[in-house]
């Protein structure tokens, strides 16, 4: 019998160890591991996962249009010399014709860190366009952005995930866990077991909430009006630490005067929070020996939410918990790889290492790494819904290569994206399955799997991991690492671009060195040896950190910052045409746009239908019933659910997932509004109206991707 591959789970941030035998016959057996992180367990989507290796569904050869000038006639199976020649075509066409940032490049948060980097410089080398951006500006950017401002570093957990349960109070807004994460959950069980006090903000009762201490259920968007609130009552009862406030921090007088006008009564009135429950709140946090504040998506995917997250720092700060054994503040990443792809040069102002592109000292390291002249590296380039807006049109991008994400479905106000695809002259996409988006493409390339590949990834803890090929992807089918490689040989560049994942990590390291996100120290062989390092790690020599600011901040004068930051309604309010506030989310069976668990058999099961969580009264107002059709309808688009009614979230809010398309696509609903510091779209709020579409027996709404037909035809290699 084969010996088990140690690796992890392709899912979520947490990336559980697992173990898999790839003994005939496939799908190989996956196992959970006894790893940091997980510690033996695993949720649904990891037990499902290896039923996506061999599925019918799986893109084997590259497709092409049957006719090159017309998007609507079919694809067609080819050969990787026919689809590549197309791809440099399309690019050198376009560059001609419209100049180079006319070719742009979208990436994704489950990309490894090396294909994560290598894209980043594909697009800065090979095509010499500033043009790229990725999905994870829909999750983490705000979060990342006000952990920049505030520490001078960016990384979601700076302690490792099992302080949790040391922590004696923890205040976690906008997070679900149980249902999101759910082997996450043996952390926070372990400090509830132990007495600690869990305060929940949600305007759901989530499965996370039933296990806390107290549940705060706010009106979206008002966020930051409580945290402003909390800290006024800290302020204001004495539980500020001075002396940390004092030694640690700067900008603490200037937040200390723009919270003296949130007084508790106010805002129970703009939150919906009781002033009992804000006061309890502050004592329990302030009076536990260790505590810690974490945000997520609901409190981030705002216009404002850079500013809610910085909100929630300074409370952390003024209760002096960044540094502090088992306490802090902290956000929950979301993909995979959401941490390592926003470091290495995905994004579009960046470069590898969390550099600035438009720092001359930055670019002159990196570019001294690749082996170019710093003047030929592009300047920043746009966010990733501004780059979207502007696909087709005079100054944007004409021609896109899109790899891991299928914007189509996760990306705010989906009816405008699509019409933006479509815009294109040309659209390639790499992916395992045609999802929405690559069903629109002129070629589609297929990929491998994350049991077919090798590389890094690095968790919601900063820890780099490895992940280790298991088996060989289905004959006829190539890596990203390979295509970017191929495609950069093509257009001339070969030289600066490597297939194996090693040698790129290797010149990652080099390319990351004192930079913010140093992977300098950290090498193959000691994530191996040591369940993955934690960045930064300068040296060989380094330990890793596991906890970040113990002795000082990474700031030039080694302080933190306080900032700031003043509540505003959000973008868009319910009014007489749109009376209630929709709000998007995750459910437990399914992850991110769906492309791969819609396809799992076994989360089908548990998960057939899209669902919209409604209170009984606002059905009833309505005239409602348990499983009826819902349309919920915006001033962007409408979109059909399967109706449930529950008494766990507030009676003037309705609760979609988002991982749907076709008729049950969320985002055909939200708000593309950017917040003005981060560009993160207002996922979590916006104006909504409801109608009852059709009864329980009618024809539920979910839909399969939209696959074009597809004609056979040679393949030529």
């Amino acid at each position: 019998m084969e010996l088990p591959v140690a690796t992890h789970c392709p899912y979520c941030s947490l990336q559980c160890g697992v173990t898999m035998r790839a003994a005939a016959p496939r799908p190989p057996i996956i196992e959970p591991a006894d790893f940091p992180t997980n510690r033996g367990g695993l949720c649904a989507k990891g037990w499902s996962a290896p039923e996506l290796l061999d599925h019918p569904d799986r893109l084997t050869s590259p497709l092409v249009r049957l006719d090159p000038a017309d998007r609507s006639s079919p694809l067609r199976p080819a050969g990787w010399a026919e689809a590549l020649d197309r791809i440099v075509t399309a690019i050198r066409a376009s560059q001609a014709a419209y100049g180079l940032p006319s070719v742009g490049c979208f990436g994704g948060g489950g990309l490894t860190n090396e294909k994560a980097y290598q894209l980043g410089k594909f697009a800065r080398v090979a095509l010499r366009t500033p043009h790229i951006d990725y999905n994870g500006r829909f999750c983490m950017s705000s979060a990342a952005t006000a952990g920049n401002r505030a520490f001078g570093i960016d990384r979601g957990l700076p302690f490792p995930l099992s302080d949790i349960a040391q922590a004696r109070a923890i205040l976690l807004v906008g997070s679900n866990p149980a249902d999101t994460m759910p082997p996450a959950m043996q952390h926070f069980d372990a400090g509830r077991a132990a007495g600690a006090a869990h305060i929940v903000v949600d305007p759901r009762y989530s499965a996370t909430a039933r296990g806390s201490t107290l549940h705060l259920q706010p009106t979206p968007g008002t966020d930051l009006a409580l945290a402003n609130g909390l800290l006024h009552i800290a302020i204001r009862d004495g539980y500020v630490d001075e002396p940390y406030v004092a030694g640690r921090t700067t900008g603490f007088e200037a937040v200390r005067a723009a919270v003296a006008a949130w007084w508790p009564a106010r805002v129970e009135r703009v939150t919906g929070v009781s002033e009992a429950q804000l006061r309890r709140t502050v004592q329990l946090l302030a009076t536990a020996p260790s505590a810690m504040v974490l945000t997520a998506r609901g409190a981030e995917q705002h216009s404002s939410g850079t500013d809610t997250a910085q909100a929630y720092i300074n409370l952390a700060l003024a209760l002096g918990l960044p540094g502090k054994p088992h306490s802090g503040y902290g956000t929950i990443t979301g993909q995979g790889n959401g941490q390592g792809g926003r470091e290495h040069g995905q994004k579009a102002d960046q470069l590898p290492g969390y550099r600035r592109i438009d720092d001359p000292a930055a670019r002159a390291h990196v570019a001294a790494v690749w082996g170019i002249d710093p003047a030929e590296l592009p300047g920043p380039g746009v966010s990733a819904v501004e780059m979207l807006d502007r696909l087709g049109i005079p100054g944007g991008v004409r021609a896109m290569l899109v790899f891991a994400s299928n914007i189509v479905v996760s990306a705010p106000d989906r009816n405008r994206v699509r019409e933006r695809l479509l815009a294109l002259d040309f659209l390639a996409v790499s992916d395992i399955f045609l999802s929405e988006t690559a069903a629109l493409a002129d070629v589609v390339l297929p990929t491998a799997q994350w049991a077919e590949e090798e590389g890094t990834m690095t968790n919601l803890e900063g820890r780099v991991l490895r992940r280790k090929r298991v088996l060989p992807p289905p004959p006829g089918v190539l890596d990203d690492l390979t295509v970017l490689a191929t495609l950069a040989d093509r257009l001339g560049f070969g030289k600066y671009f490597s297939p194996d994942p090693e040698t790129v990590f290797d010149e990652l390291r080099r390319a990351s060195a004192g930079g913010i996100a140093d992977y300098a120290g950290i090498s193959y062989e000691r994530i191996e040896a040591e369940d993955g390092v934690f960045w930064p790690c300068p040296a060989a020599g380094h330990p890793g950190t596991p906890r970040l600011f113990t002795e000082r901040f990474p700031t030039p004068d080694g302080r933190a910052r306080f900032l700031r930051v003043d509540h505003r309604d959000p973008a868009e309010v319910p009014d007489r045409e749109y009376p209630y506030v929709l709000t998007t989310g995750r459910i437990m069976q399914q992850y991110q746009s769906g492309n791969q668990t819609r396809r799992a058999k076994s989360l089908k099961v548990t998960a057939a239908d899209p669902k919209v969580e409604l209170h009984p009264d606002l059905a009833r107002r309505h005239g409602i019933g348990v499983a009826d059709l819902v349309e919920l309808r915006t001033r962007r688009g409408r979109a059909v659910f399967r109706a449930c009614l529950t008494d766990t979230i507030r009676p003037d809010t309705v609760f979609a997932p988002f991982h749907w398309g076709g008729l049950a696509s969320a985002n055909a609903l939200t708000d593309p509004t950017l917040d003005r510091h981060s560009k993160m779209p207002a996922f979590k709020v916006c104006a909504v109206a409801v109608s009852r579409a059709g009864g329980p027996d009618d024809v539920a709404p979910a839909t399969p991707p939209p696959v074009h037909a597809v004609t056979p035809d040679r393949k030529d290699g």
